[in-house]
């Protein structure tokens, strides 16, 4: 679809199409491909299902016998040695007969009790290196933002960071720690990040390649 001023003559929006015809063409074909990814990261929730944690292949298992809880869930070590065969199952205290939002509902509990659990030890892992203190940790939902920091020292970081892995999370977290010095993104602001992650533009460009998975 092209949008023009209803008085631009149509020879001028056909010359403008034929100049830029290479870049809309990549631009189409980088589109349908990455929806292609996207469809393909969905997750299908049933027994069997893999799933990302912390960069790794999970596998999911129904535990009828719920020794972890109702309800709960719990990491099990595996022993598979083939490349892209998950060598982890997480367990989940659910019936065989659970509902697909069951499933998806206890494997998302589980899996922010780990983001919270391995943020908390990020952010004080990094906050004295960059002479900084953080007062209060949310875990957000947001679609296109992986984390936001106040004044106040409150932290906001997306929960479904937790299926990347741990040094795009460390870029993250000291991105956000970092805005407790600099509320920007001056120089003042990357050179902070970049005294304690040299490597961060690195980090950064992984992030953005990251492929989130469809819920």
């Amino acid at each position: 679809t092209v949008s023009a001023p209803r008085w631009t003559p149509l020879g001028e929006v056909e010359a403008a199409l034929r100049e830029k015809e290479r870049w809309v063409v990549t631009k189409l074909r980088e589109s349908q491909e990455r929806q292609a990814r996207l469809e393909s990261a969905r997750i299908e929730w049933r027994e069997g299902a893999e799933l990302p944690f912390l960069g790794e292949p999970v596998i999911l298992v129904i535990d009828p016998r719920q020794r972890h809880g109702r309800g709960g869930a719990v990491l099990v070590p595996g022993d598979a040695a083939l490349p892209g065969v998950p060598a982890m199952a997480l367990h989940l205290g659910l019936p065989q007969s659970a509902s697909a939002e069951q499933l998806r509902d206890t494997v998302q509990a589980w899996l922010m009790r780990q983001a919270r659990r391995l943020f908390t030890e990020r952010l004080d892992h990094f906050a004295p290196q960059l002479g900084v203190r953080w007062q209060k940790l949310s875990l957000s939902s947001a679609d296109t933002r992986w984390g936001s920091a106040s004044a106040d020292g409150s932290i906001r970081l997306n929960w479904r960071l937790i299926h990347f892995r741990l040094p795009v999370i460390d870029y993250v977290v000291v991105h956000e720690l970092a805005h407790l010095r600099e509320m920007n993104h001056g120089p003042r602001f990357w050179q902070h990040v970049g005294e304690v992650l040299p490597d961060y533009a690195e980090r950064r460009a992984q992030l953005k390649g990251e492929l989130v998975p469809q819920w």
